[in-house]
């Protein structure tokens, strides 16, 4: 477990990494936005697909903790972005949000259901560096706080192999069971 949270902390360290060596670049921007729509609906589409009502109220408890964490954060703290357009820097929504998405997935489905939401978060970190929105402070804080507020209510999907079933008739008594492979 703890193998898998490094790795995702130099992914995130790599992506910031890259913004030294490109220009600032709206595309860039934009496909951070979009990573921060795409990423979380990858981890509720898939807990939609595999009918997991337990997963869905997981992803909600963590998702709505996440974000009320985020934005009290910063209400509080009024930390000026480096592009100085308002006093909302710390910590990054878009981190925060996009690594809340996929720790859920990672927690819930197992990594490697999970490389594809990093990848995607890891770039959205990456965006709002690029863009001047938000220094490496900022997105280390939204990753944490993404990650942590998964931590805290999501457990790994188990599937139902086994089913017991009991049924009487005429005092005769008949207990079942039934393995799905």
């Amino acid at each position: 477990m703890k193998a898998h949270i490094t790795s995702i902390l130099v992914m995130l360290f790599l992506f910031v990494g890259l913004q030294r060596n490109y220009s600032q670049s709206s595309t860039i921007e934009d496909a951070g936005d979009l990573f921060l729509i795409a990423v979380p609906a990858y981890a509720l589409g898939t807990t939609l697909l595999k009918k997991d009502k337990k997963g869905a109220w997981q992803f909600a408890k963590s998702f709505l903790l996440n974000q009320a964490i985020t934005f009290t954060l910063k209400q509080t703290i009024d930390k000026p972005r480096p592009d100085l357009s308002n006093n909302n820097s710390f910590p990054s929504g878009h981190t925060s949000t996009t690594f809340q998405a996929a720790s859920y997935v990672h927690i819930r489905y197992g990594f490697k259901y999970s490389i594809p939401a990093y990848l995607a978060a890891g770039f959205t970190a990456f965006s709002r560096v690029d863009a001047n929105r938000h220094d490496e402070f900022d997105i280390l804080a939204g990753a944490i706080i993404g990650i942590g507020s998964s931590y805290l209510f999501t457990t790994p999907y188990q599937k139902k192999h086994l089913e017991l079933s009991y049924s009487s008739l005429n005092n005769s008594h008949l207990i079942g069971f039934k393995y799905k492979f």
